[in-house]
């Protein structure tokens, strides 16, 4: 077992490439922006050209933090849900709150045709789809946190939860089939991911919620850890299962839901980041895990953002496919190994 020196130079190492990537991150793209370029223009010196200035403030730098939001943010929802259902292939969109999110926006992009004229235009847009998906995303929560109120098996949650995803899909399936040629790839766009979007109000909006999930997730540390030893252990230590899960499905909601809304489904993050952290630092003491979990997940979204942006090109690979190159070989790797999960 590693002592405190040891994972106190681990979180030195961390935060230094997580400075790294995200200077990495702004300096690369269609134009490349040397690093003096971009501390003059972050501490509000003018630089060579204007040009450089008005793109690392106005896309580059929102970009890389909603980056290290939506890393952070899917990679501790995913730790939740992995220590809850006790299960390793647990995700952050287990619950279905994707499924939710997907749903919302098919039926503003794919069911627009239904309103028409005005009501079309007002819908199909940016603020319409993030409302359309936070909307989506809060009705599967409402419904999975009526049913954890009444249900005391985790696992049923866990089920109920999927048979949710299963149910949205098949909508979002109905919904795809009388769909135009242009909804179709407008939506499948919108599936894609996208961390580019974002303004600045759009990003303080994000944070916000964001910080009351990661709130959530901080005071939930002591009950996460006796989690793991099993509910029946958990209850006899004084451990409210159902407040500590309510608290920590609210949690999970808060984050996966509102990236989801604003960045889109982006997958493979919240599954694979947890596993990494674990093989990693080799412990299962949230203490360490959810900060850990916080750096890794910044890390290697800002990793896949600066692969997605093709350095030196005008083309922008779709973020999901880069998160899943990098996620999907992960879990092979683990099940193939077939090593116990440290929980």
């Amino acid at each position: 077992m590693p002592n405190k020196n040891t994972y106190k130079i681990s979180f030195i190492v961390l935060i230094t490439i997580l400075i790294l990537c995200f200077f990495m991150n702004i300096s690369l793209g269609s134009v490349s922006i040397p690093l003096k370029s971009i501390f003059n223009s972050l501490i509000g010196n003018p630089t060579e050209q204007e040009t450089w200035q008005h793109i690392v403030q106005n896309y580059r730098l929102p970009k890389a933090l909603t980056a290290i939001i939506v890393g952070s943010g899917l990679g501790i929802s995913g730790l939740l849900m992995q220590t809850l259902f006790r299960n390793p292939l647990a995700g952050p969109f287990v619950l279905g709150i994707s499924s939710g999110a997907s749903l919302g926006v098919a039926l503003v992009i794919l069911g627009s045709g239904l309103f028409g004229g005005l009501f079309a235009s007002l819908f199909v847009s940016k603020w319409g789809i993030v409302i359309a998906a936070s909307l989506g995303s809060f009705l599967v929560l409402l419904a999975v946190l009526m049913v954890s109120i009444k249900v005391r098996d985790t696992m049923a949650i866990l089920i109920i939860g999927l048979m949710f995803a299963s149910l949205t899909a098949a909508i979002v399936s109905v919904l795809s089939y009388f769909g135009s040629a242009q909804q179709l790839q407008q939506y499948v766009f919108w599936g894609f991911g996208s961390l580019g979007d974002l303004s600045w109000e759009d990003l303080i909006i994000l944070f916000i919620i964001y910080s009351l999930g990661l709130i959530l997730s901080i005071a939930s540390i002591k009950s996460l850890n006796t989690l793991l030893l099993g509910e029946n252990y958990a209850k006899s230590l004084g451990l409210n299962i159902k407040k500590s899960r309510l608290i920590i499905i609210i949690a999970t909601s808060l984050l996966a839901g509102t990236i989801t809304a604003f960045a889109g489904p982006i997958a493979f993050i919240g599954l694979a980041i947890p596993h990494i952290t674990r093989q990693v630092f080799n412990t299962s003491n949230h203490k360490i895990l959810l900060p850990a979990v916080f750096l890794f997940g910044a890390i290697v979204m800002l990793i896949c953002d600066s692969i997605a942006q093709l350095p030196n090109s005008d083309f922008t690979l779709p973020i999901n496919a880069i998160t899943a190159l990098i996620g999907a070989p992960v879990v092979i790797w683990l099940l193939v190994r077939k090593r116990k999960m440290v929980f």
